[in-house]
């Protein structure tokens, strides 16, 4: 009996040691999380005091050079990105807290969020997407807390514009109960739609599964505090989805005052519905900037420039580096993975820079394929992310990325990479040829029987003034595409050049070797129409006329 009263003594005693274990954990990880919420709230505020001295800076700049009105107008609604992220921030901080608090004032309900959502509206339109909104009735008082509803309506229809393609329709609908004491907020839209095993876990903090697996960016944040906040109104919050058809967000509202506590409610102060906001800036103020930077006689391309095909899904800082960069390199542009694949399998490029996070494909798989493809390996590709683990980096360098920029960067940091890359092609390729001529005894590698085929190819249609690209990619069994990607990688040089060198050296060969030869005679044969623009090639090339080989070459002869 005795062995029974202590075997419980010791069995409780363990429990309680467990229990006491646990608990301890527990408090250990609340006060690990408030501190970092607290973390993450003082950051918070002190990023927002610099946003708020380069926005009055902008205001004031933009008064003063109102030639520079889109510039300004982009840094603004980048600005307005950025603050909205951190209210985002600070917002969950004091979820997370328990300090989130709950204010409700009177006003007209309905008019409030139709008002609020068509400042969104110019989000819609730039993307190219059809904005409805459907409210019934039209008009409707109530209580609510402004700024959270503000929030959720933000975050929802955002959401359903980052998830639906340009021409796609999202629609807001807004209705009342019977007893006008409860309002339902629909938003749908025709988008890419939500995996069933992924709706659960939708609105989990920091889960971005509903972000990660169609490779669009996001924080985690934002249907997690928006169901949040639905929950501090009194709400309810519910999404229905399918897979390729498109998502629908519903949210239920309580507007009667005695829906709420005194403490929640501000008697003193109603609410305008049709005070001016600043949800977002008026992106069609900014609708012309892509015109502007890629107007056609801004910069043409130019067939010295390295050809450089830039993928970004962020629309603004695309163009913006395409102009930026123009006038060094041809750009071409892509905003997701999918579309830079199809422009690398039909133009000739020299290298790709592309963003990491973008929808369709992202630059890690866009990385792995062109590695993986022998008709494109050798492009080099230099990425771009947002990410700044090691963990990140050793991914995309084990893809096959030639280089890993982190954001923010200066364009200056990236122009480098590009040279040096450049810079280190031509070193290579000069090495190559030092090689092969030290061992010429050798088996040929399938580069050197590459070169071999193409120089030889070249050599057959000397004369023949027609012979081009389409011509010179279909007899060495390849696409234009992948001919000049072998070629530039190769020897450096582009396919016109690579023509043009092989017939300028032949054309000095032989006018050293036929003192009796005309100028006009020569140009014909190496495939040039124009005797005047042969010669033209040949000094720029040599340093000196095509009649002064010749002239030597006669000197030679006769003298012997």
């Amino acid at each position: 009996m005795n062995n029974d009263i202590i075997m419980v003594i010791i069995i409780m005693t363990i429990l309680l040691v467990v229990i006491g274990w646990l608990v301890y954990r527990r408090s250990v990880k609340i006060h690990h999380r408030l501190q970092m919420n607290e973390v993450f709230t003082n950051i918070s505020h002190e990023l927002l005091t610099p946003l708020t001295v380069i926005s009055a800076s902008i205001e004031k700049l933009r008064a003063q050079e109102p030639q520079h009105t889109k510039d300004y107008a982009l840094m603004e609604l980048n600005i307005e990105r950025m603050t909205r992220l951190l209210q985002e921030i600070l917002e969950t901080s004091k979820s997370q807290a328990g300090e989130l608090r709950l204010r409700v004032s009177q006003g007209d309900v309905i008019a409030y969020i139709r008002e609020t959502a068509l400042s969104i509206e110019p989000l819609m339109y730039k993307k190219g997407l059809t904005f409805d909104i459907q409210c019934n009735p039209q008009s409707m008082m109530g209580w609510i807390d402004t700024d959270k509803v503000d929030k959720i309506i933000y975050n929802l229809l955002s959401n359903a514009a980052k998830f639906t393609n340009a021409q796609g329709i999202v629609t807001l609908k807004v209705w009342t109960n019977k007893d006008f004491n409860q309002v339902t907020i629909e938003v749908s839209d025709n988008g890419i739609g939500i995996p069933a095993n992924r709706l659960k876990h939708l609105f989990h903090r920091f889960y971005d599964g509903d972000y990660r697996w169609m490779r669009v960016n996001g924080t985690g944040l934002g249907l997690a505090l928006t169901r949040e906040l639905v929950f501090l109104h009194n709400g309810t919050i519910h999404c229905k989805s399918e897979e390729g058809k498109g998502t629908t967000f519903t949210v239920t509202l309580p507007i009667g005052k005695d829906a709420f506590t005194p403490s929640q409610i501000d008697e003193q102060h109603d609410f305008d519905p049709t005070k001016p906001r600043k949800t977002i800036i008026d992106v069609r103020a900014l609708e012309d900037i892509p015109e502007q930077l890629v107007t056609p006689t801004a910069y043409e391309e130019k067939e010295e420039f390295y050809n450089i095909l830039l993928v970004e899904d962020n629309e603004e800082l695309l163009m913006l580096m395409k102009t930026l960069m123009s006038s060094k390199y041809n750009i071409l542009t892509a905003s997701n993975g999918q579309q830079a694949l199809e422009i690398i399998q039909t133009r000739d490029l020299d290298m790709i820079v592309s963003d990491v996070t973008m929808p369709e494909m992202d630059g890690n798989e866009l990385t792995r394929l062109i590695k993986s493809n022998e008709d494109m390996h050798h492009l080099p590709v230099i990425l771009i992310s947002a990410k700044t683990s090691e963990e990140a980096r050793k991914e995309s360098m084990l893809i096959g990325a030639d280089d890993f920029i982190t954001k923010p960067f200066r364009l200056g940091d990236l122009e480098l990479r590009i040279n040096n890359i450049i810079e280190n092609r031509k070193r290579i390729v000069g090495e190559r040829a030092a090689t092969e001529e030290e061992n010429k005894d050798r088996p040929l590698t399938a580069d050197e029987e590459f070169i071999l085929k193409a120089k030889e190819c070249v050599m057959k249609h000397l004369d023949d003034s027609e012979f081009d690209r389409d011509t010179f990619a279909a007899e060495m069994g390849a696409s234009g595409s992948t001919l000049y990607n072998k070629l530039r990688a190769l020897t450096g040089m582009n396919i016109n050049n690579y023509i043009r060198t092989i017939r300028m050296n032949e054309a000095k060969r032989l006018a050293e070797r036929q003192p009796d030869i005309r100028v006009s005679d020569l140009a014909y044969m190496v495939g040039f129409k124009d005797p005047k623009y042969f010669a033209t090639c040949f000094k720029k090339d040599f340093g000196i006329q095509p009649s002064e080989i010749i002239a030597k070459a006669q000197e030679k002869s006769a003298a012997r």
